[in-house]
C-alpha cells in the first residue's frame, strides 16, 4: 500500500512516498481503508521532533512511528474475528493516538479505541476536520476548564484548527466568547459565533481592561505570566503548547488557590465518547467543519510546509 514514511527527524522533505506492506486485522482490530486524514501544528512538531520533549517519548534519534498522522475517516474494509461493533462498509471517524499512521492507504485500530460510525450527512473530510480541532477544544474547555454557561471565555488564535472549534464550543456551553485573529479572518470568526472579536495586530488582549473566566491560548503564543492580568481572580489559563515554562507554571499554580494554568495532553485523552459527540454536534448543525485547504496523500510535504507559515484557516485535510 502506498504511505508517507519518515525515517529522520527534520523539514518536510524528510516524509517520502513509499510502499510498505497492508496490515491484515487482528481479533479484536478493524481494518481501515482511509479517505481523509488531517495535518495540524502538533503533526509537524512530531515530524521535526520539538519540543525535545517529544524526542524523549517516541524516539531520541529518529521517530519511533514512521508514518505520521493521528485522526482519520474511512471506511471499513475488515474486522477481526472477535469484533462486535463495527462491520465491514462502516463509514468510521479513528484517532490512532499511540502509534499514529494515518498518512497510509490502510490502518489497522483495536475496536476500543477512540472509533466512532459517522453519521450519514457528514462527509469523511468533514468529520476528520471536526475531530482534528475540535477533541482538543472539548478537551481543554469541557473538562479542564469545567466552563459554564456565562462566563466570558478569549481565545487566542480563533481561526485556527483549535480555535475555531474551541469558538463554536465555547458558545454551546453558553459562554460568552471573545476571539483574538487577524484582520482576514475576523468574518470566519464572527460566523463561528465569537460574541467579540479582537484584531491582534490593532490590540493587544492582554493589556486590555476586560478580565476573562477562561483563556484558552489555542496557539501556545501567549505565556500565562502575560496573560494572569486579564484572569479574573480564579480564571484558568489554558495552552495547547507543552512548553517547559507551561509546565512548570501548571505545577505551581496547582499547589494555591486564585489564578491557574493548565495544560493537557489532549491527544492521548481522547476516547470513543468525545468523538461520538463531537459527531452528533456536527450531525444537528450546532458544529461546522471548517477546511481551509486539501491536500493528496503524495503532496503531505506541502500540506506541512502550509500548515508552518501559520496562515491556516481551520484545518488542513489530506485525501486518499
Amino acid at each position: 500500500m502506498k504511505a508517507m514514511v519518515q525515517s529522520s527527524y527534520g523539514q518536510p522533505e524528510v516524509i517520502v512516498p513509499q510502499e510498505i506492506p497492508k496490515p491484515s486485522p487482528g481479533n479484536k482490530e478493524v481494518l481501515i481503508r482511509i479517505q481523509a486524514a488531517a495535518v495540524g501544528p502538533s503533526d509537524c512538531a512530531f515530524r521535526k521532533g520539538d519540543p525535545p520533549i517529544i524526542k524523549l517519548i517516541y524516539g531520541l534519534s529518529r521517530p519511533k512511528f514512521a508514518v505520521g498522522g493521528c485522526e482519520l475517516a474511512g471506511e471499513v474494509d475488515a474486522v477481526g474475528g472477535d469484533v462486535e461493533h463495527f462491520k465491514a462498509g462502516n463509514r468510521v471517524l479513528g484517532m490512532s493516538v499511540k502509534s499514529f499512521g494515518a498518512y497510509a492507504e490502510y490502518i489497522c485500530l483495536p475496536e476500543d479505541s477512540p472509533l466512532v460510525v459517522i453519521p450519514d450527512n457528514i462527509s469523511f473530510e468533514e468529520a476528520v476536520g471536526v475531530c482534528d480541532g475540535g477533541a482538543t477544544a472539548l478537551t481543554f474547555l469541557r473538562d479542564k476548564a469545567k466552563l459554564k454557561k456565562g462566563q466570558k471565555v478569549l481565545i487566542n488564535g480563533a481561526s485556527g484548527a483549535v480555535g475555531i472549534y474551541a469558538v463554536q464550543i465555547a458558545k454551546y456551553y453558553g459562554a460568552e466568547v471573545t476571539g483574538v485573529c487577524s484582520a482576514a479572518n475576523v468574518d470566519l470568526v464572527r460566523k463561528a459565533g465569537a460574541d467579540f472579536i479582537i484584531d491582534y495586530s490593532q490590540e493587544d488582549f492582554t493589556k486590555a481592561g476586560k478580565a476573562y473566566d477562561v483563556v484558552f491560548d489555542a496557539v501556545g503564543k501567549r505565556s500565562f505570566s502575560a496573560c494572569k492580568r486579564v484572569l479574573t481572580a480564579k480564571g484558568i489559563y489554558l495552552t495547547t503548547v507543552p512548553k517547559l515554562s507551561a509546565v512548570i507554571q501548571m505545577m505551581w499554580t496547582s499547589l494555591i488557590k486564585g489564578k491557574r494554568a493548565v495544560f493537557a495532553t489532549a491527544g492521548l485523552m481522547q476516547n470513543k465518547s468525545n468523538l461520538a459527540f463531537l459527531m452528533e454536534l456536527t450531525r444537528n448543525g450546532t458544529l461546522k467543519a471548517m477546511i481551509d485547504r486539501r491536500y493528496p496523500l503524495e503532496l503531505l510535504p506541502d500540506a506541512h510546509k502550509y500548515v508552518e507559515t501559520e496562515r491556516k484557516r481551520g484545518n488542513v485535510i489530506i485525501t486518499f
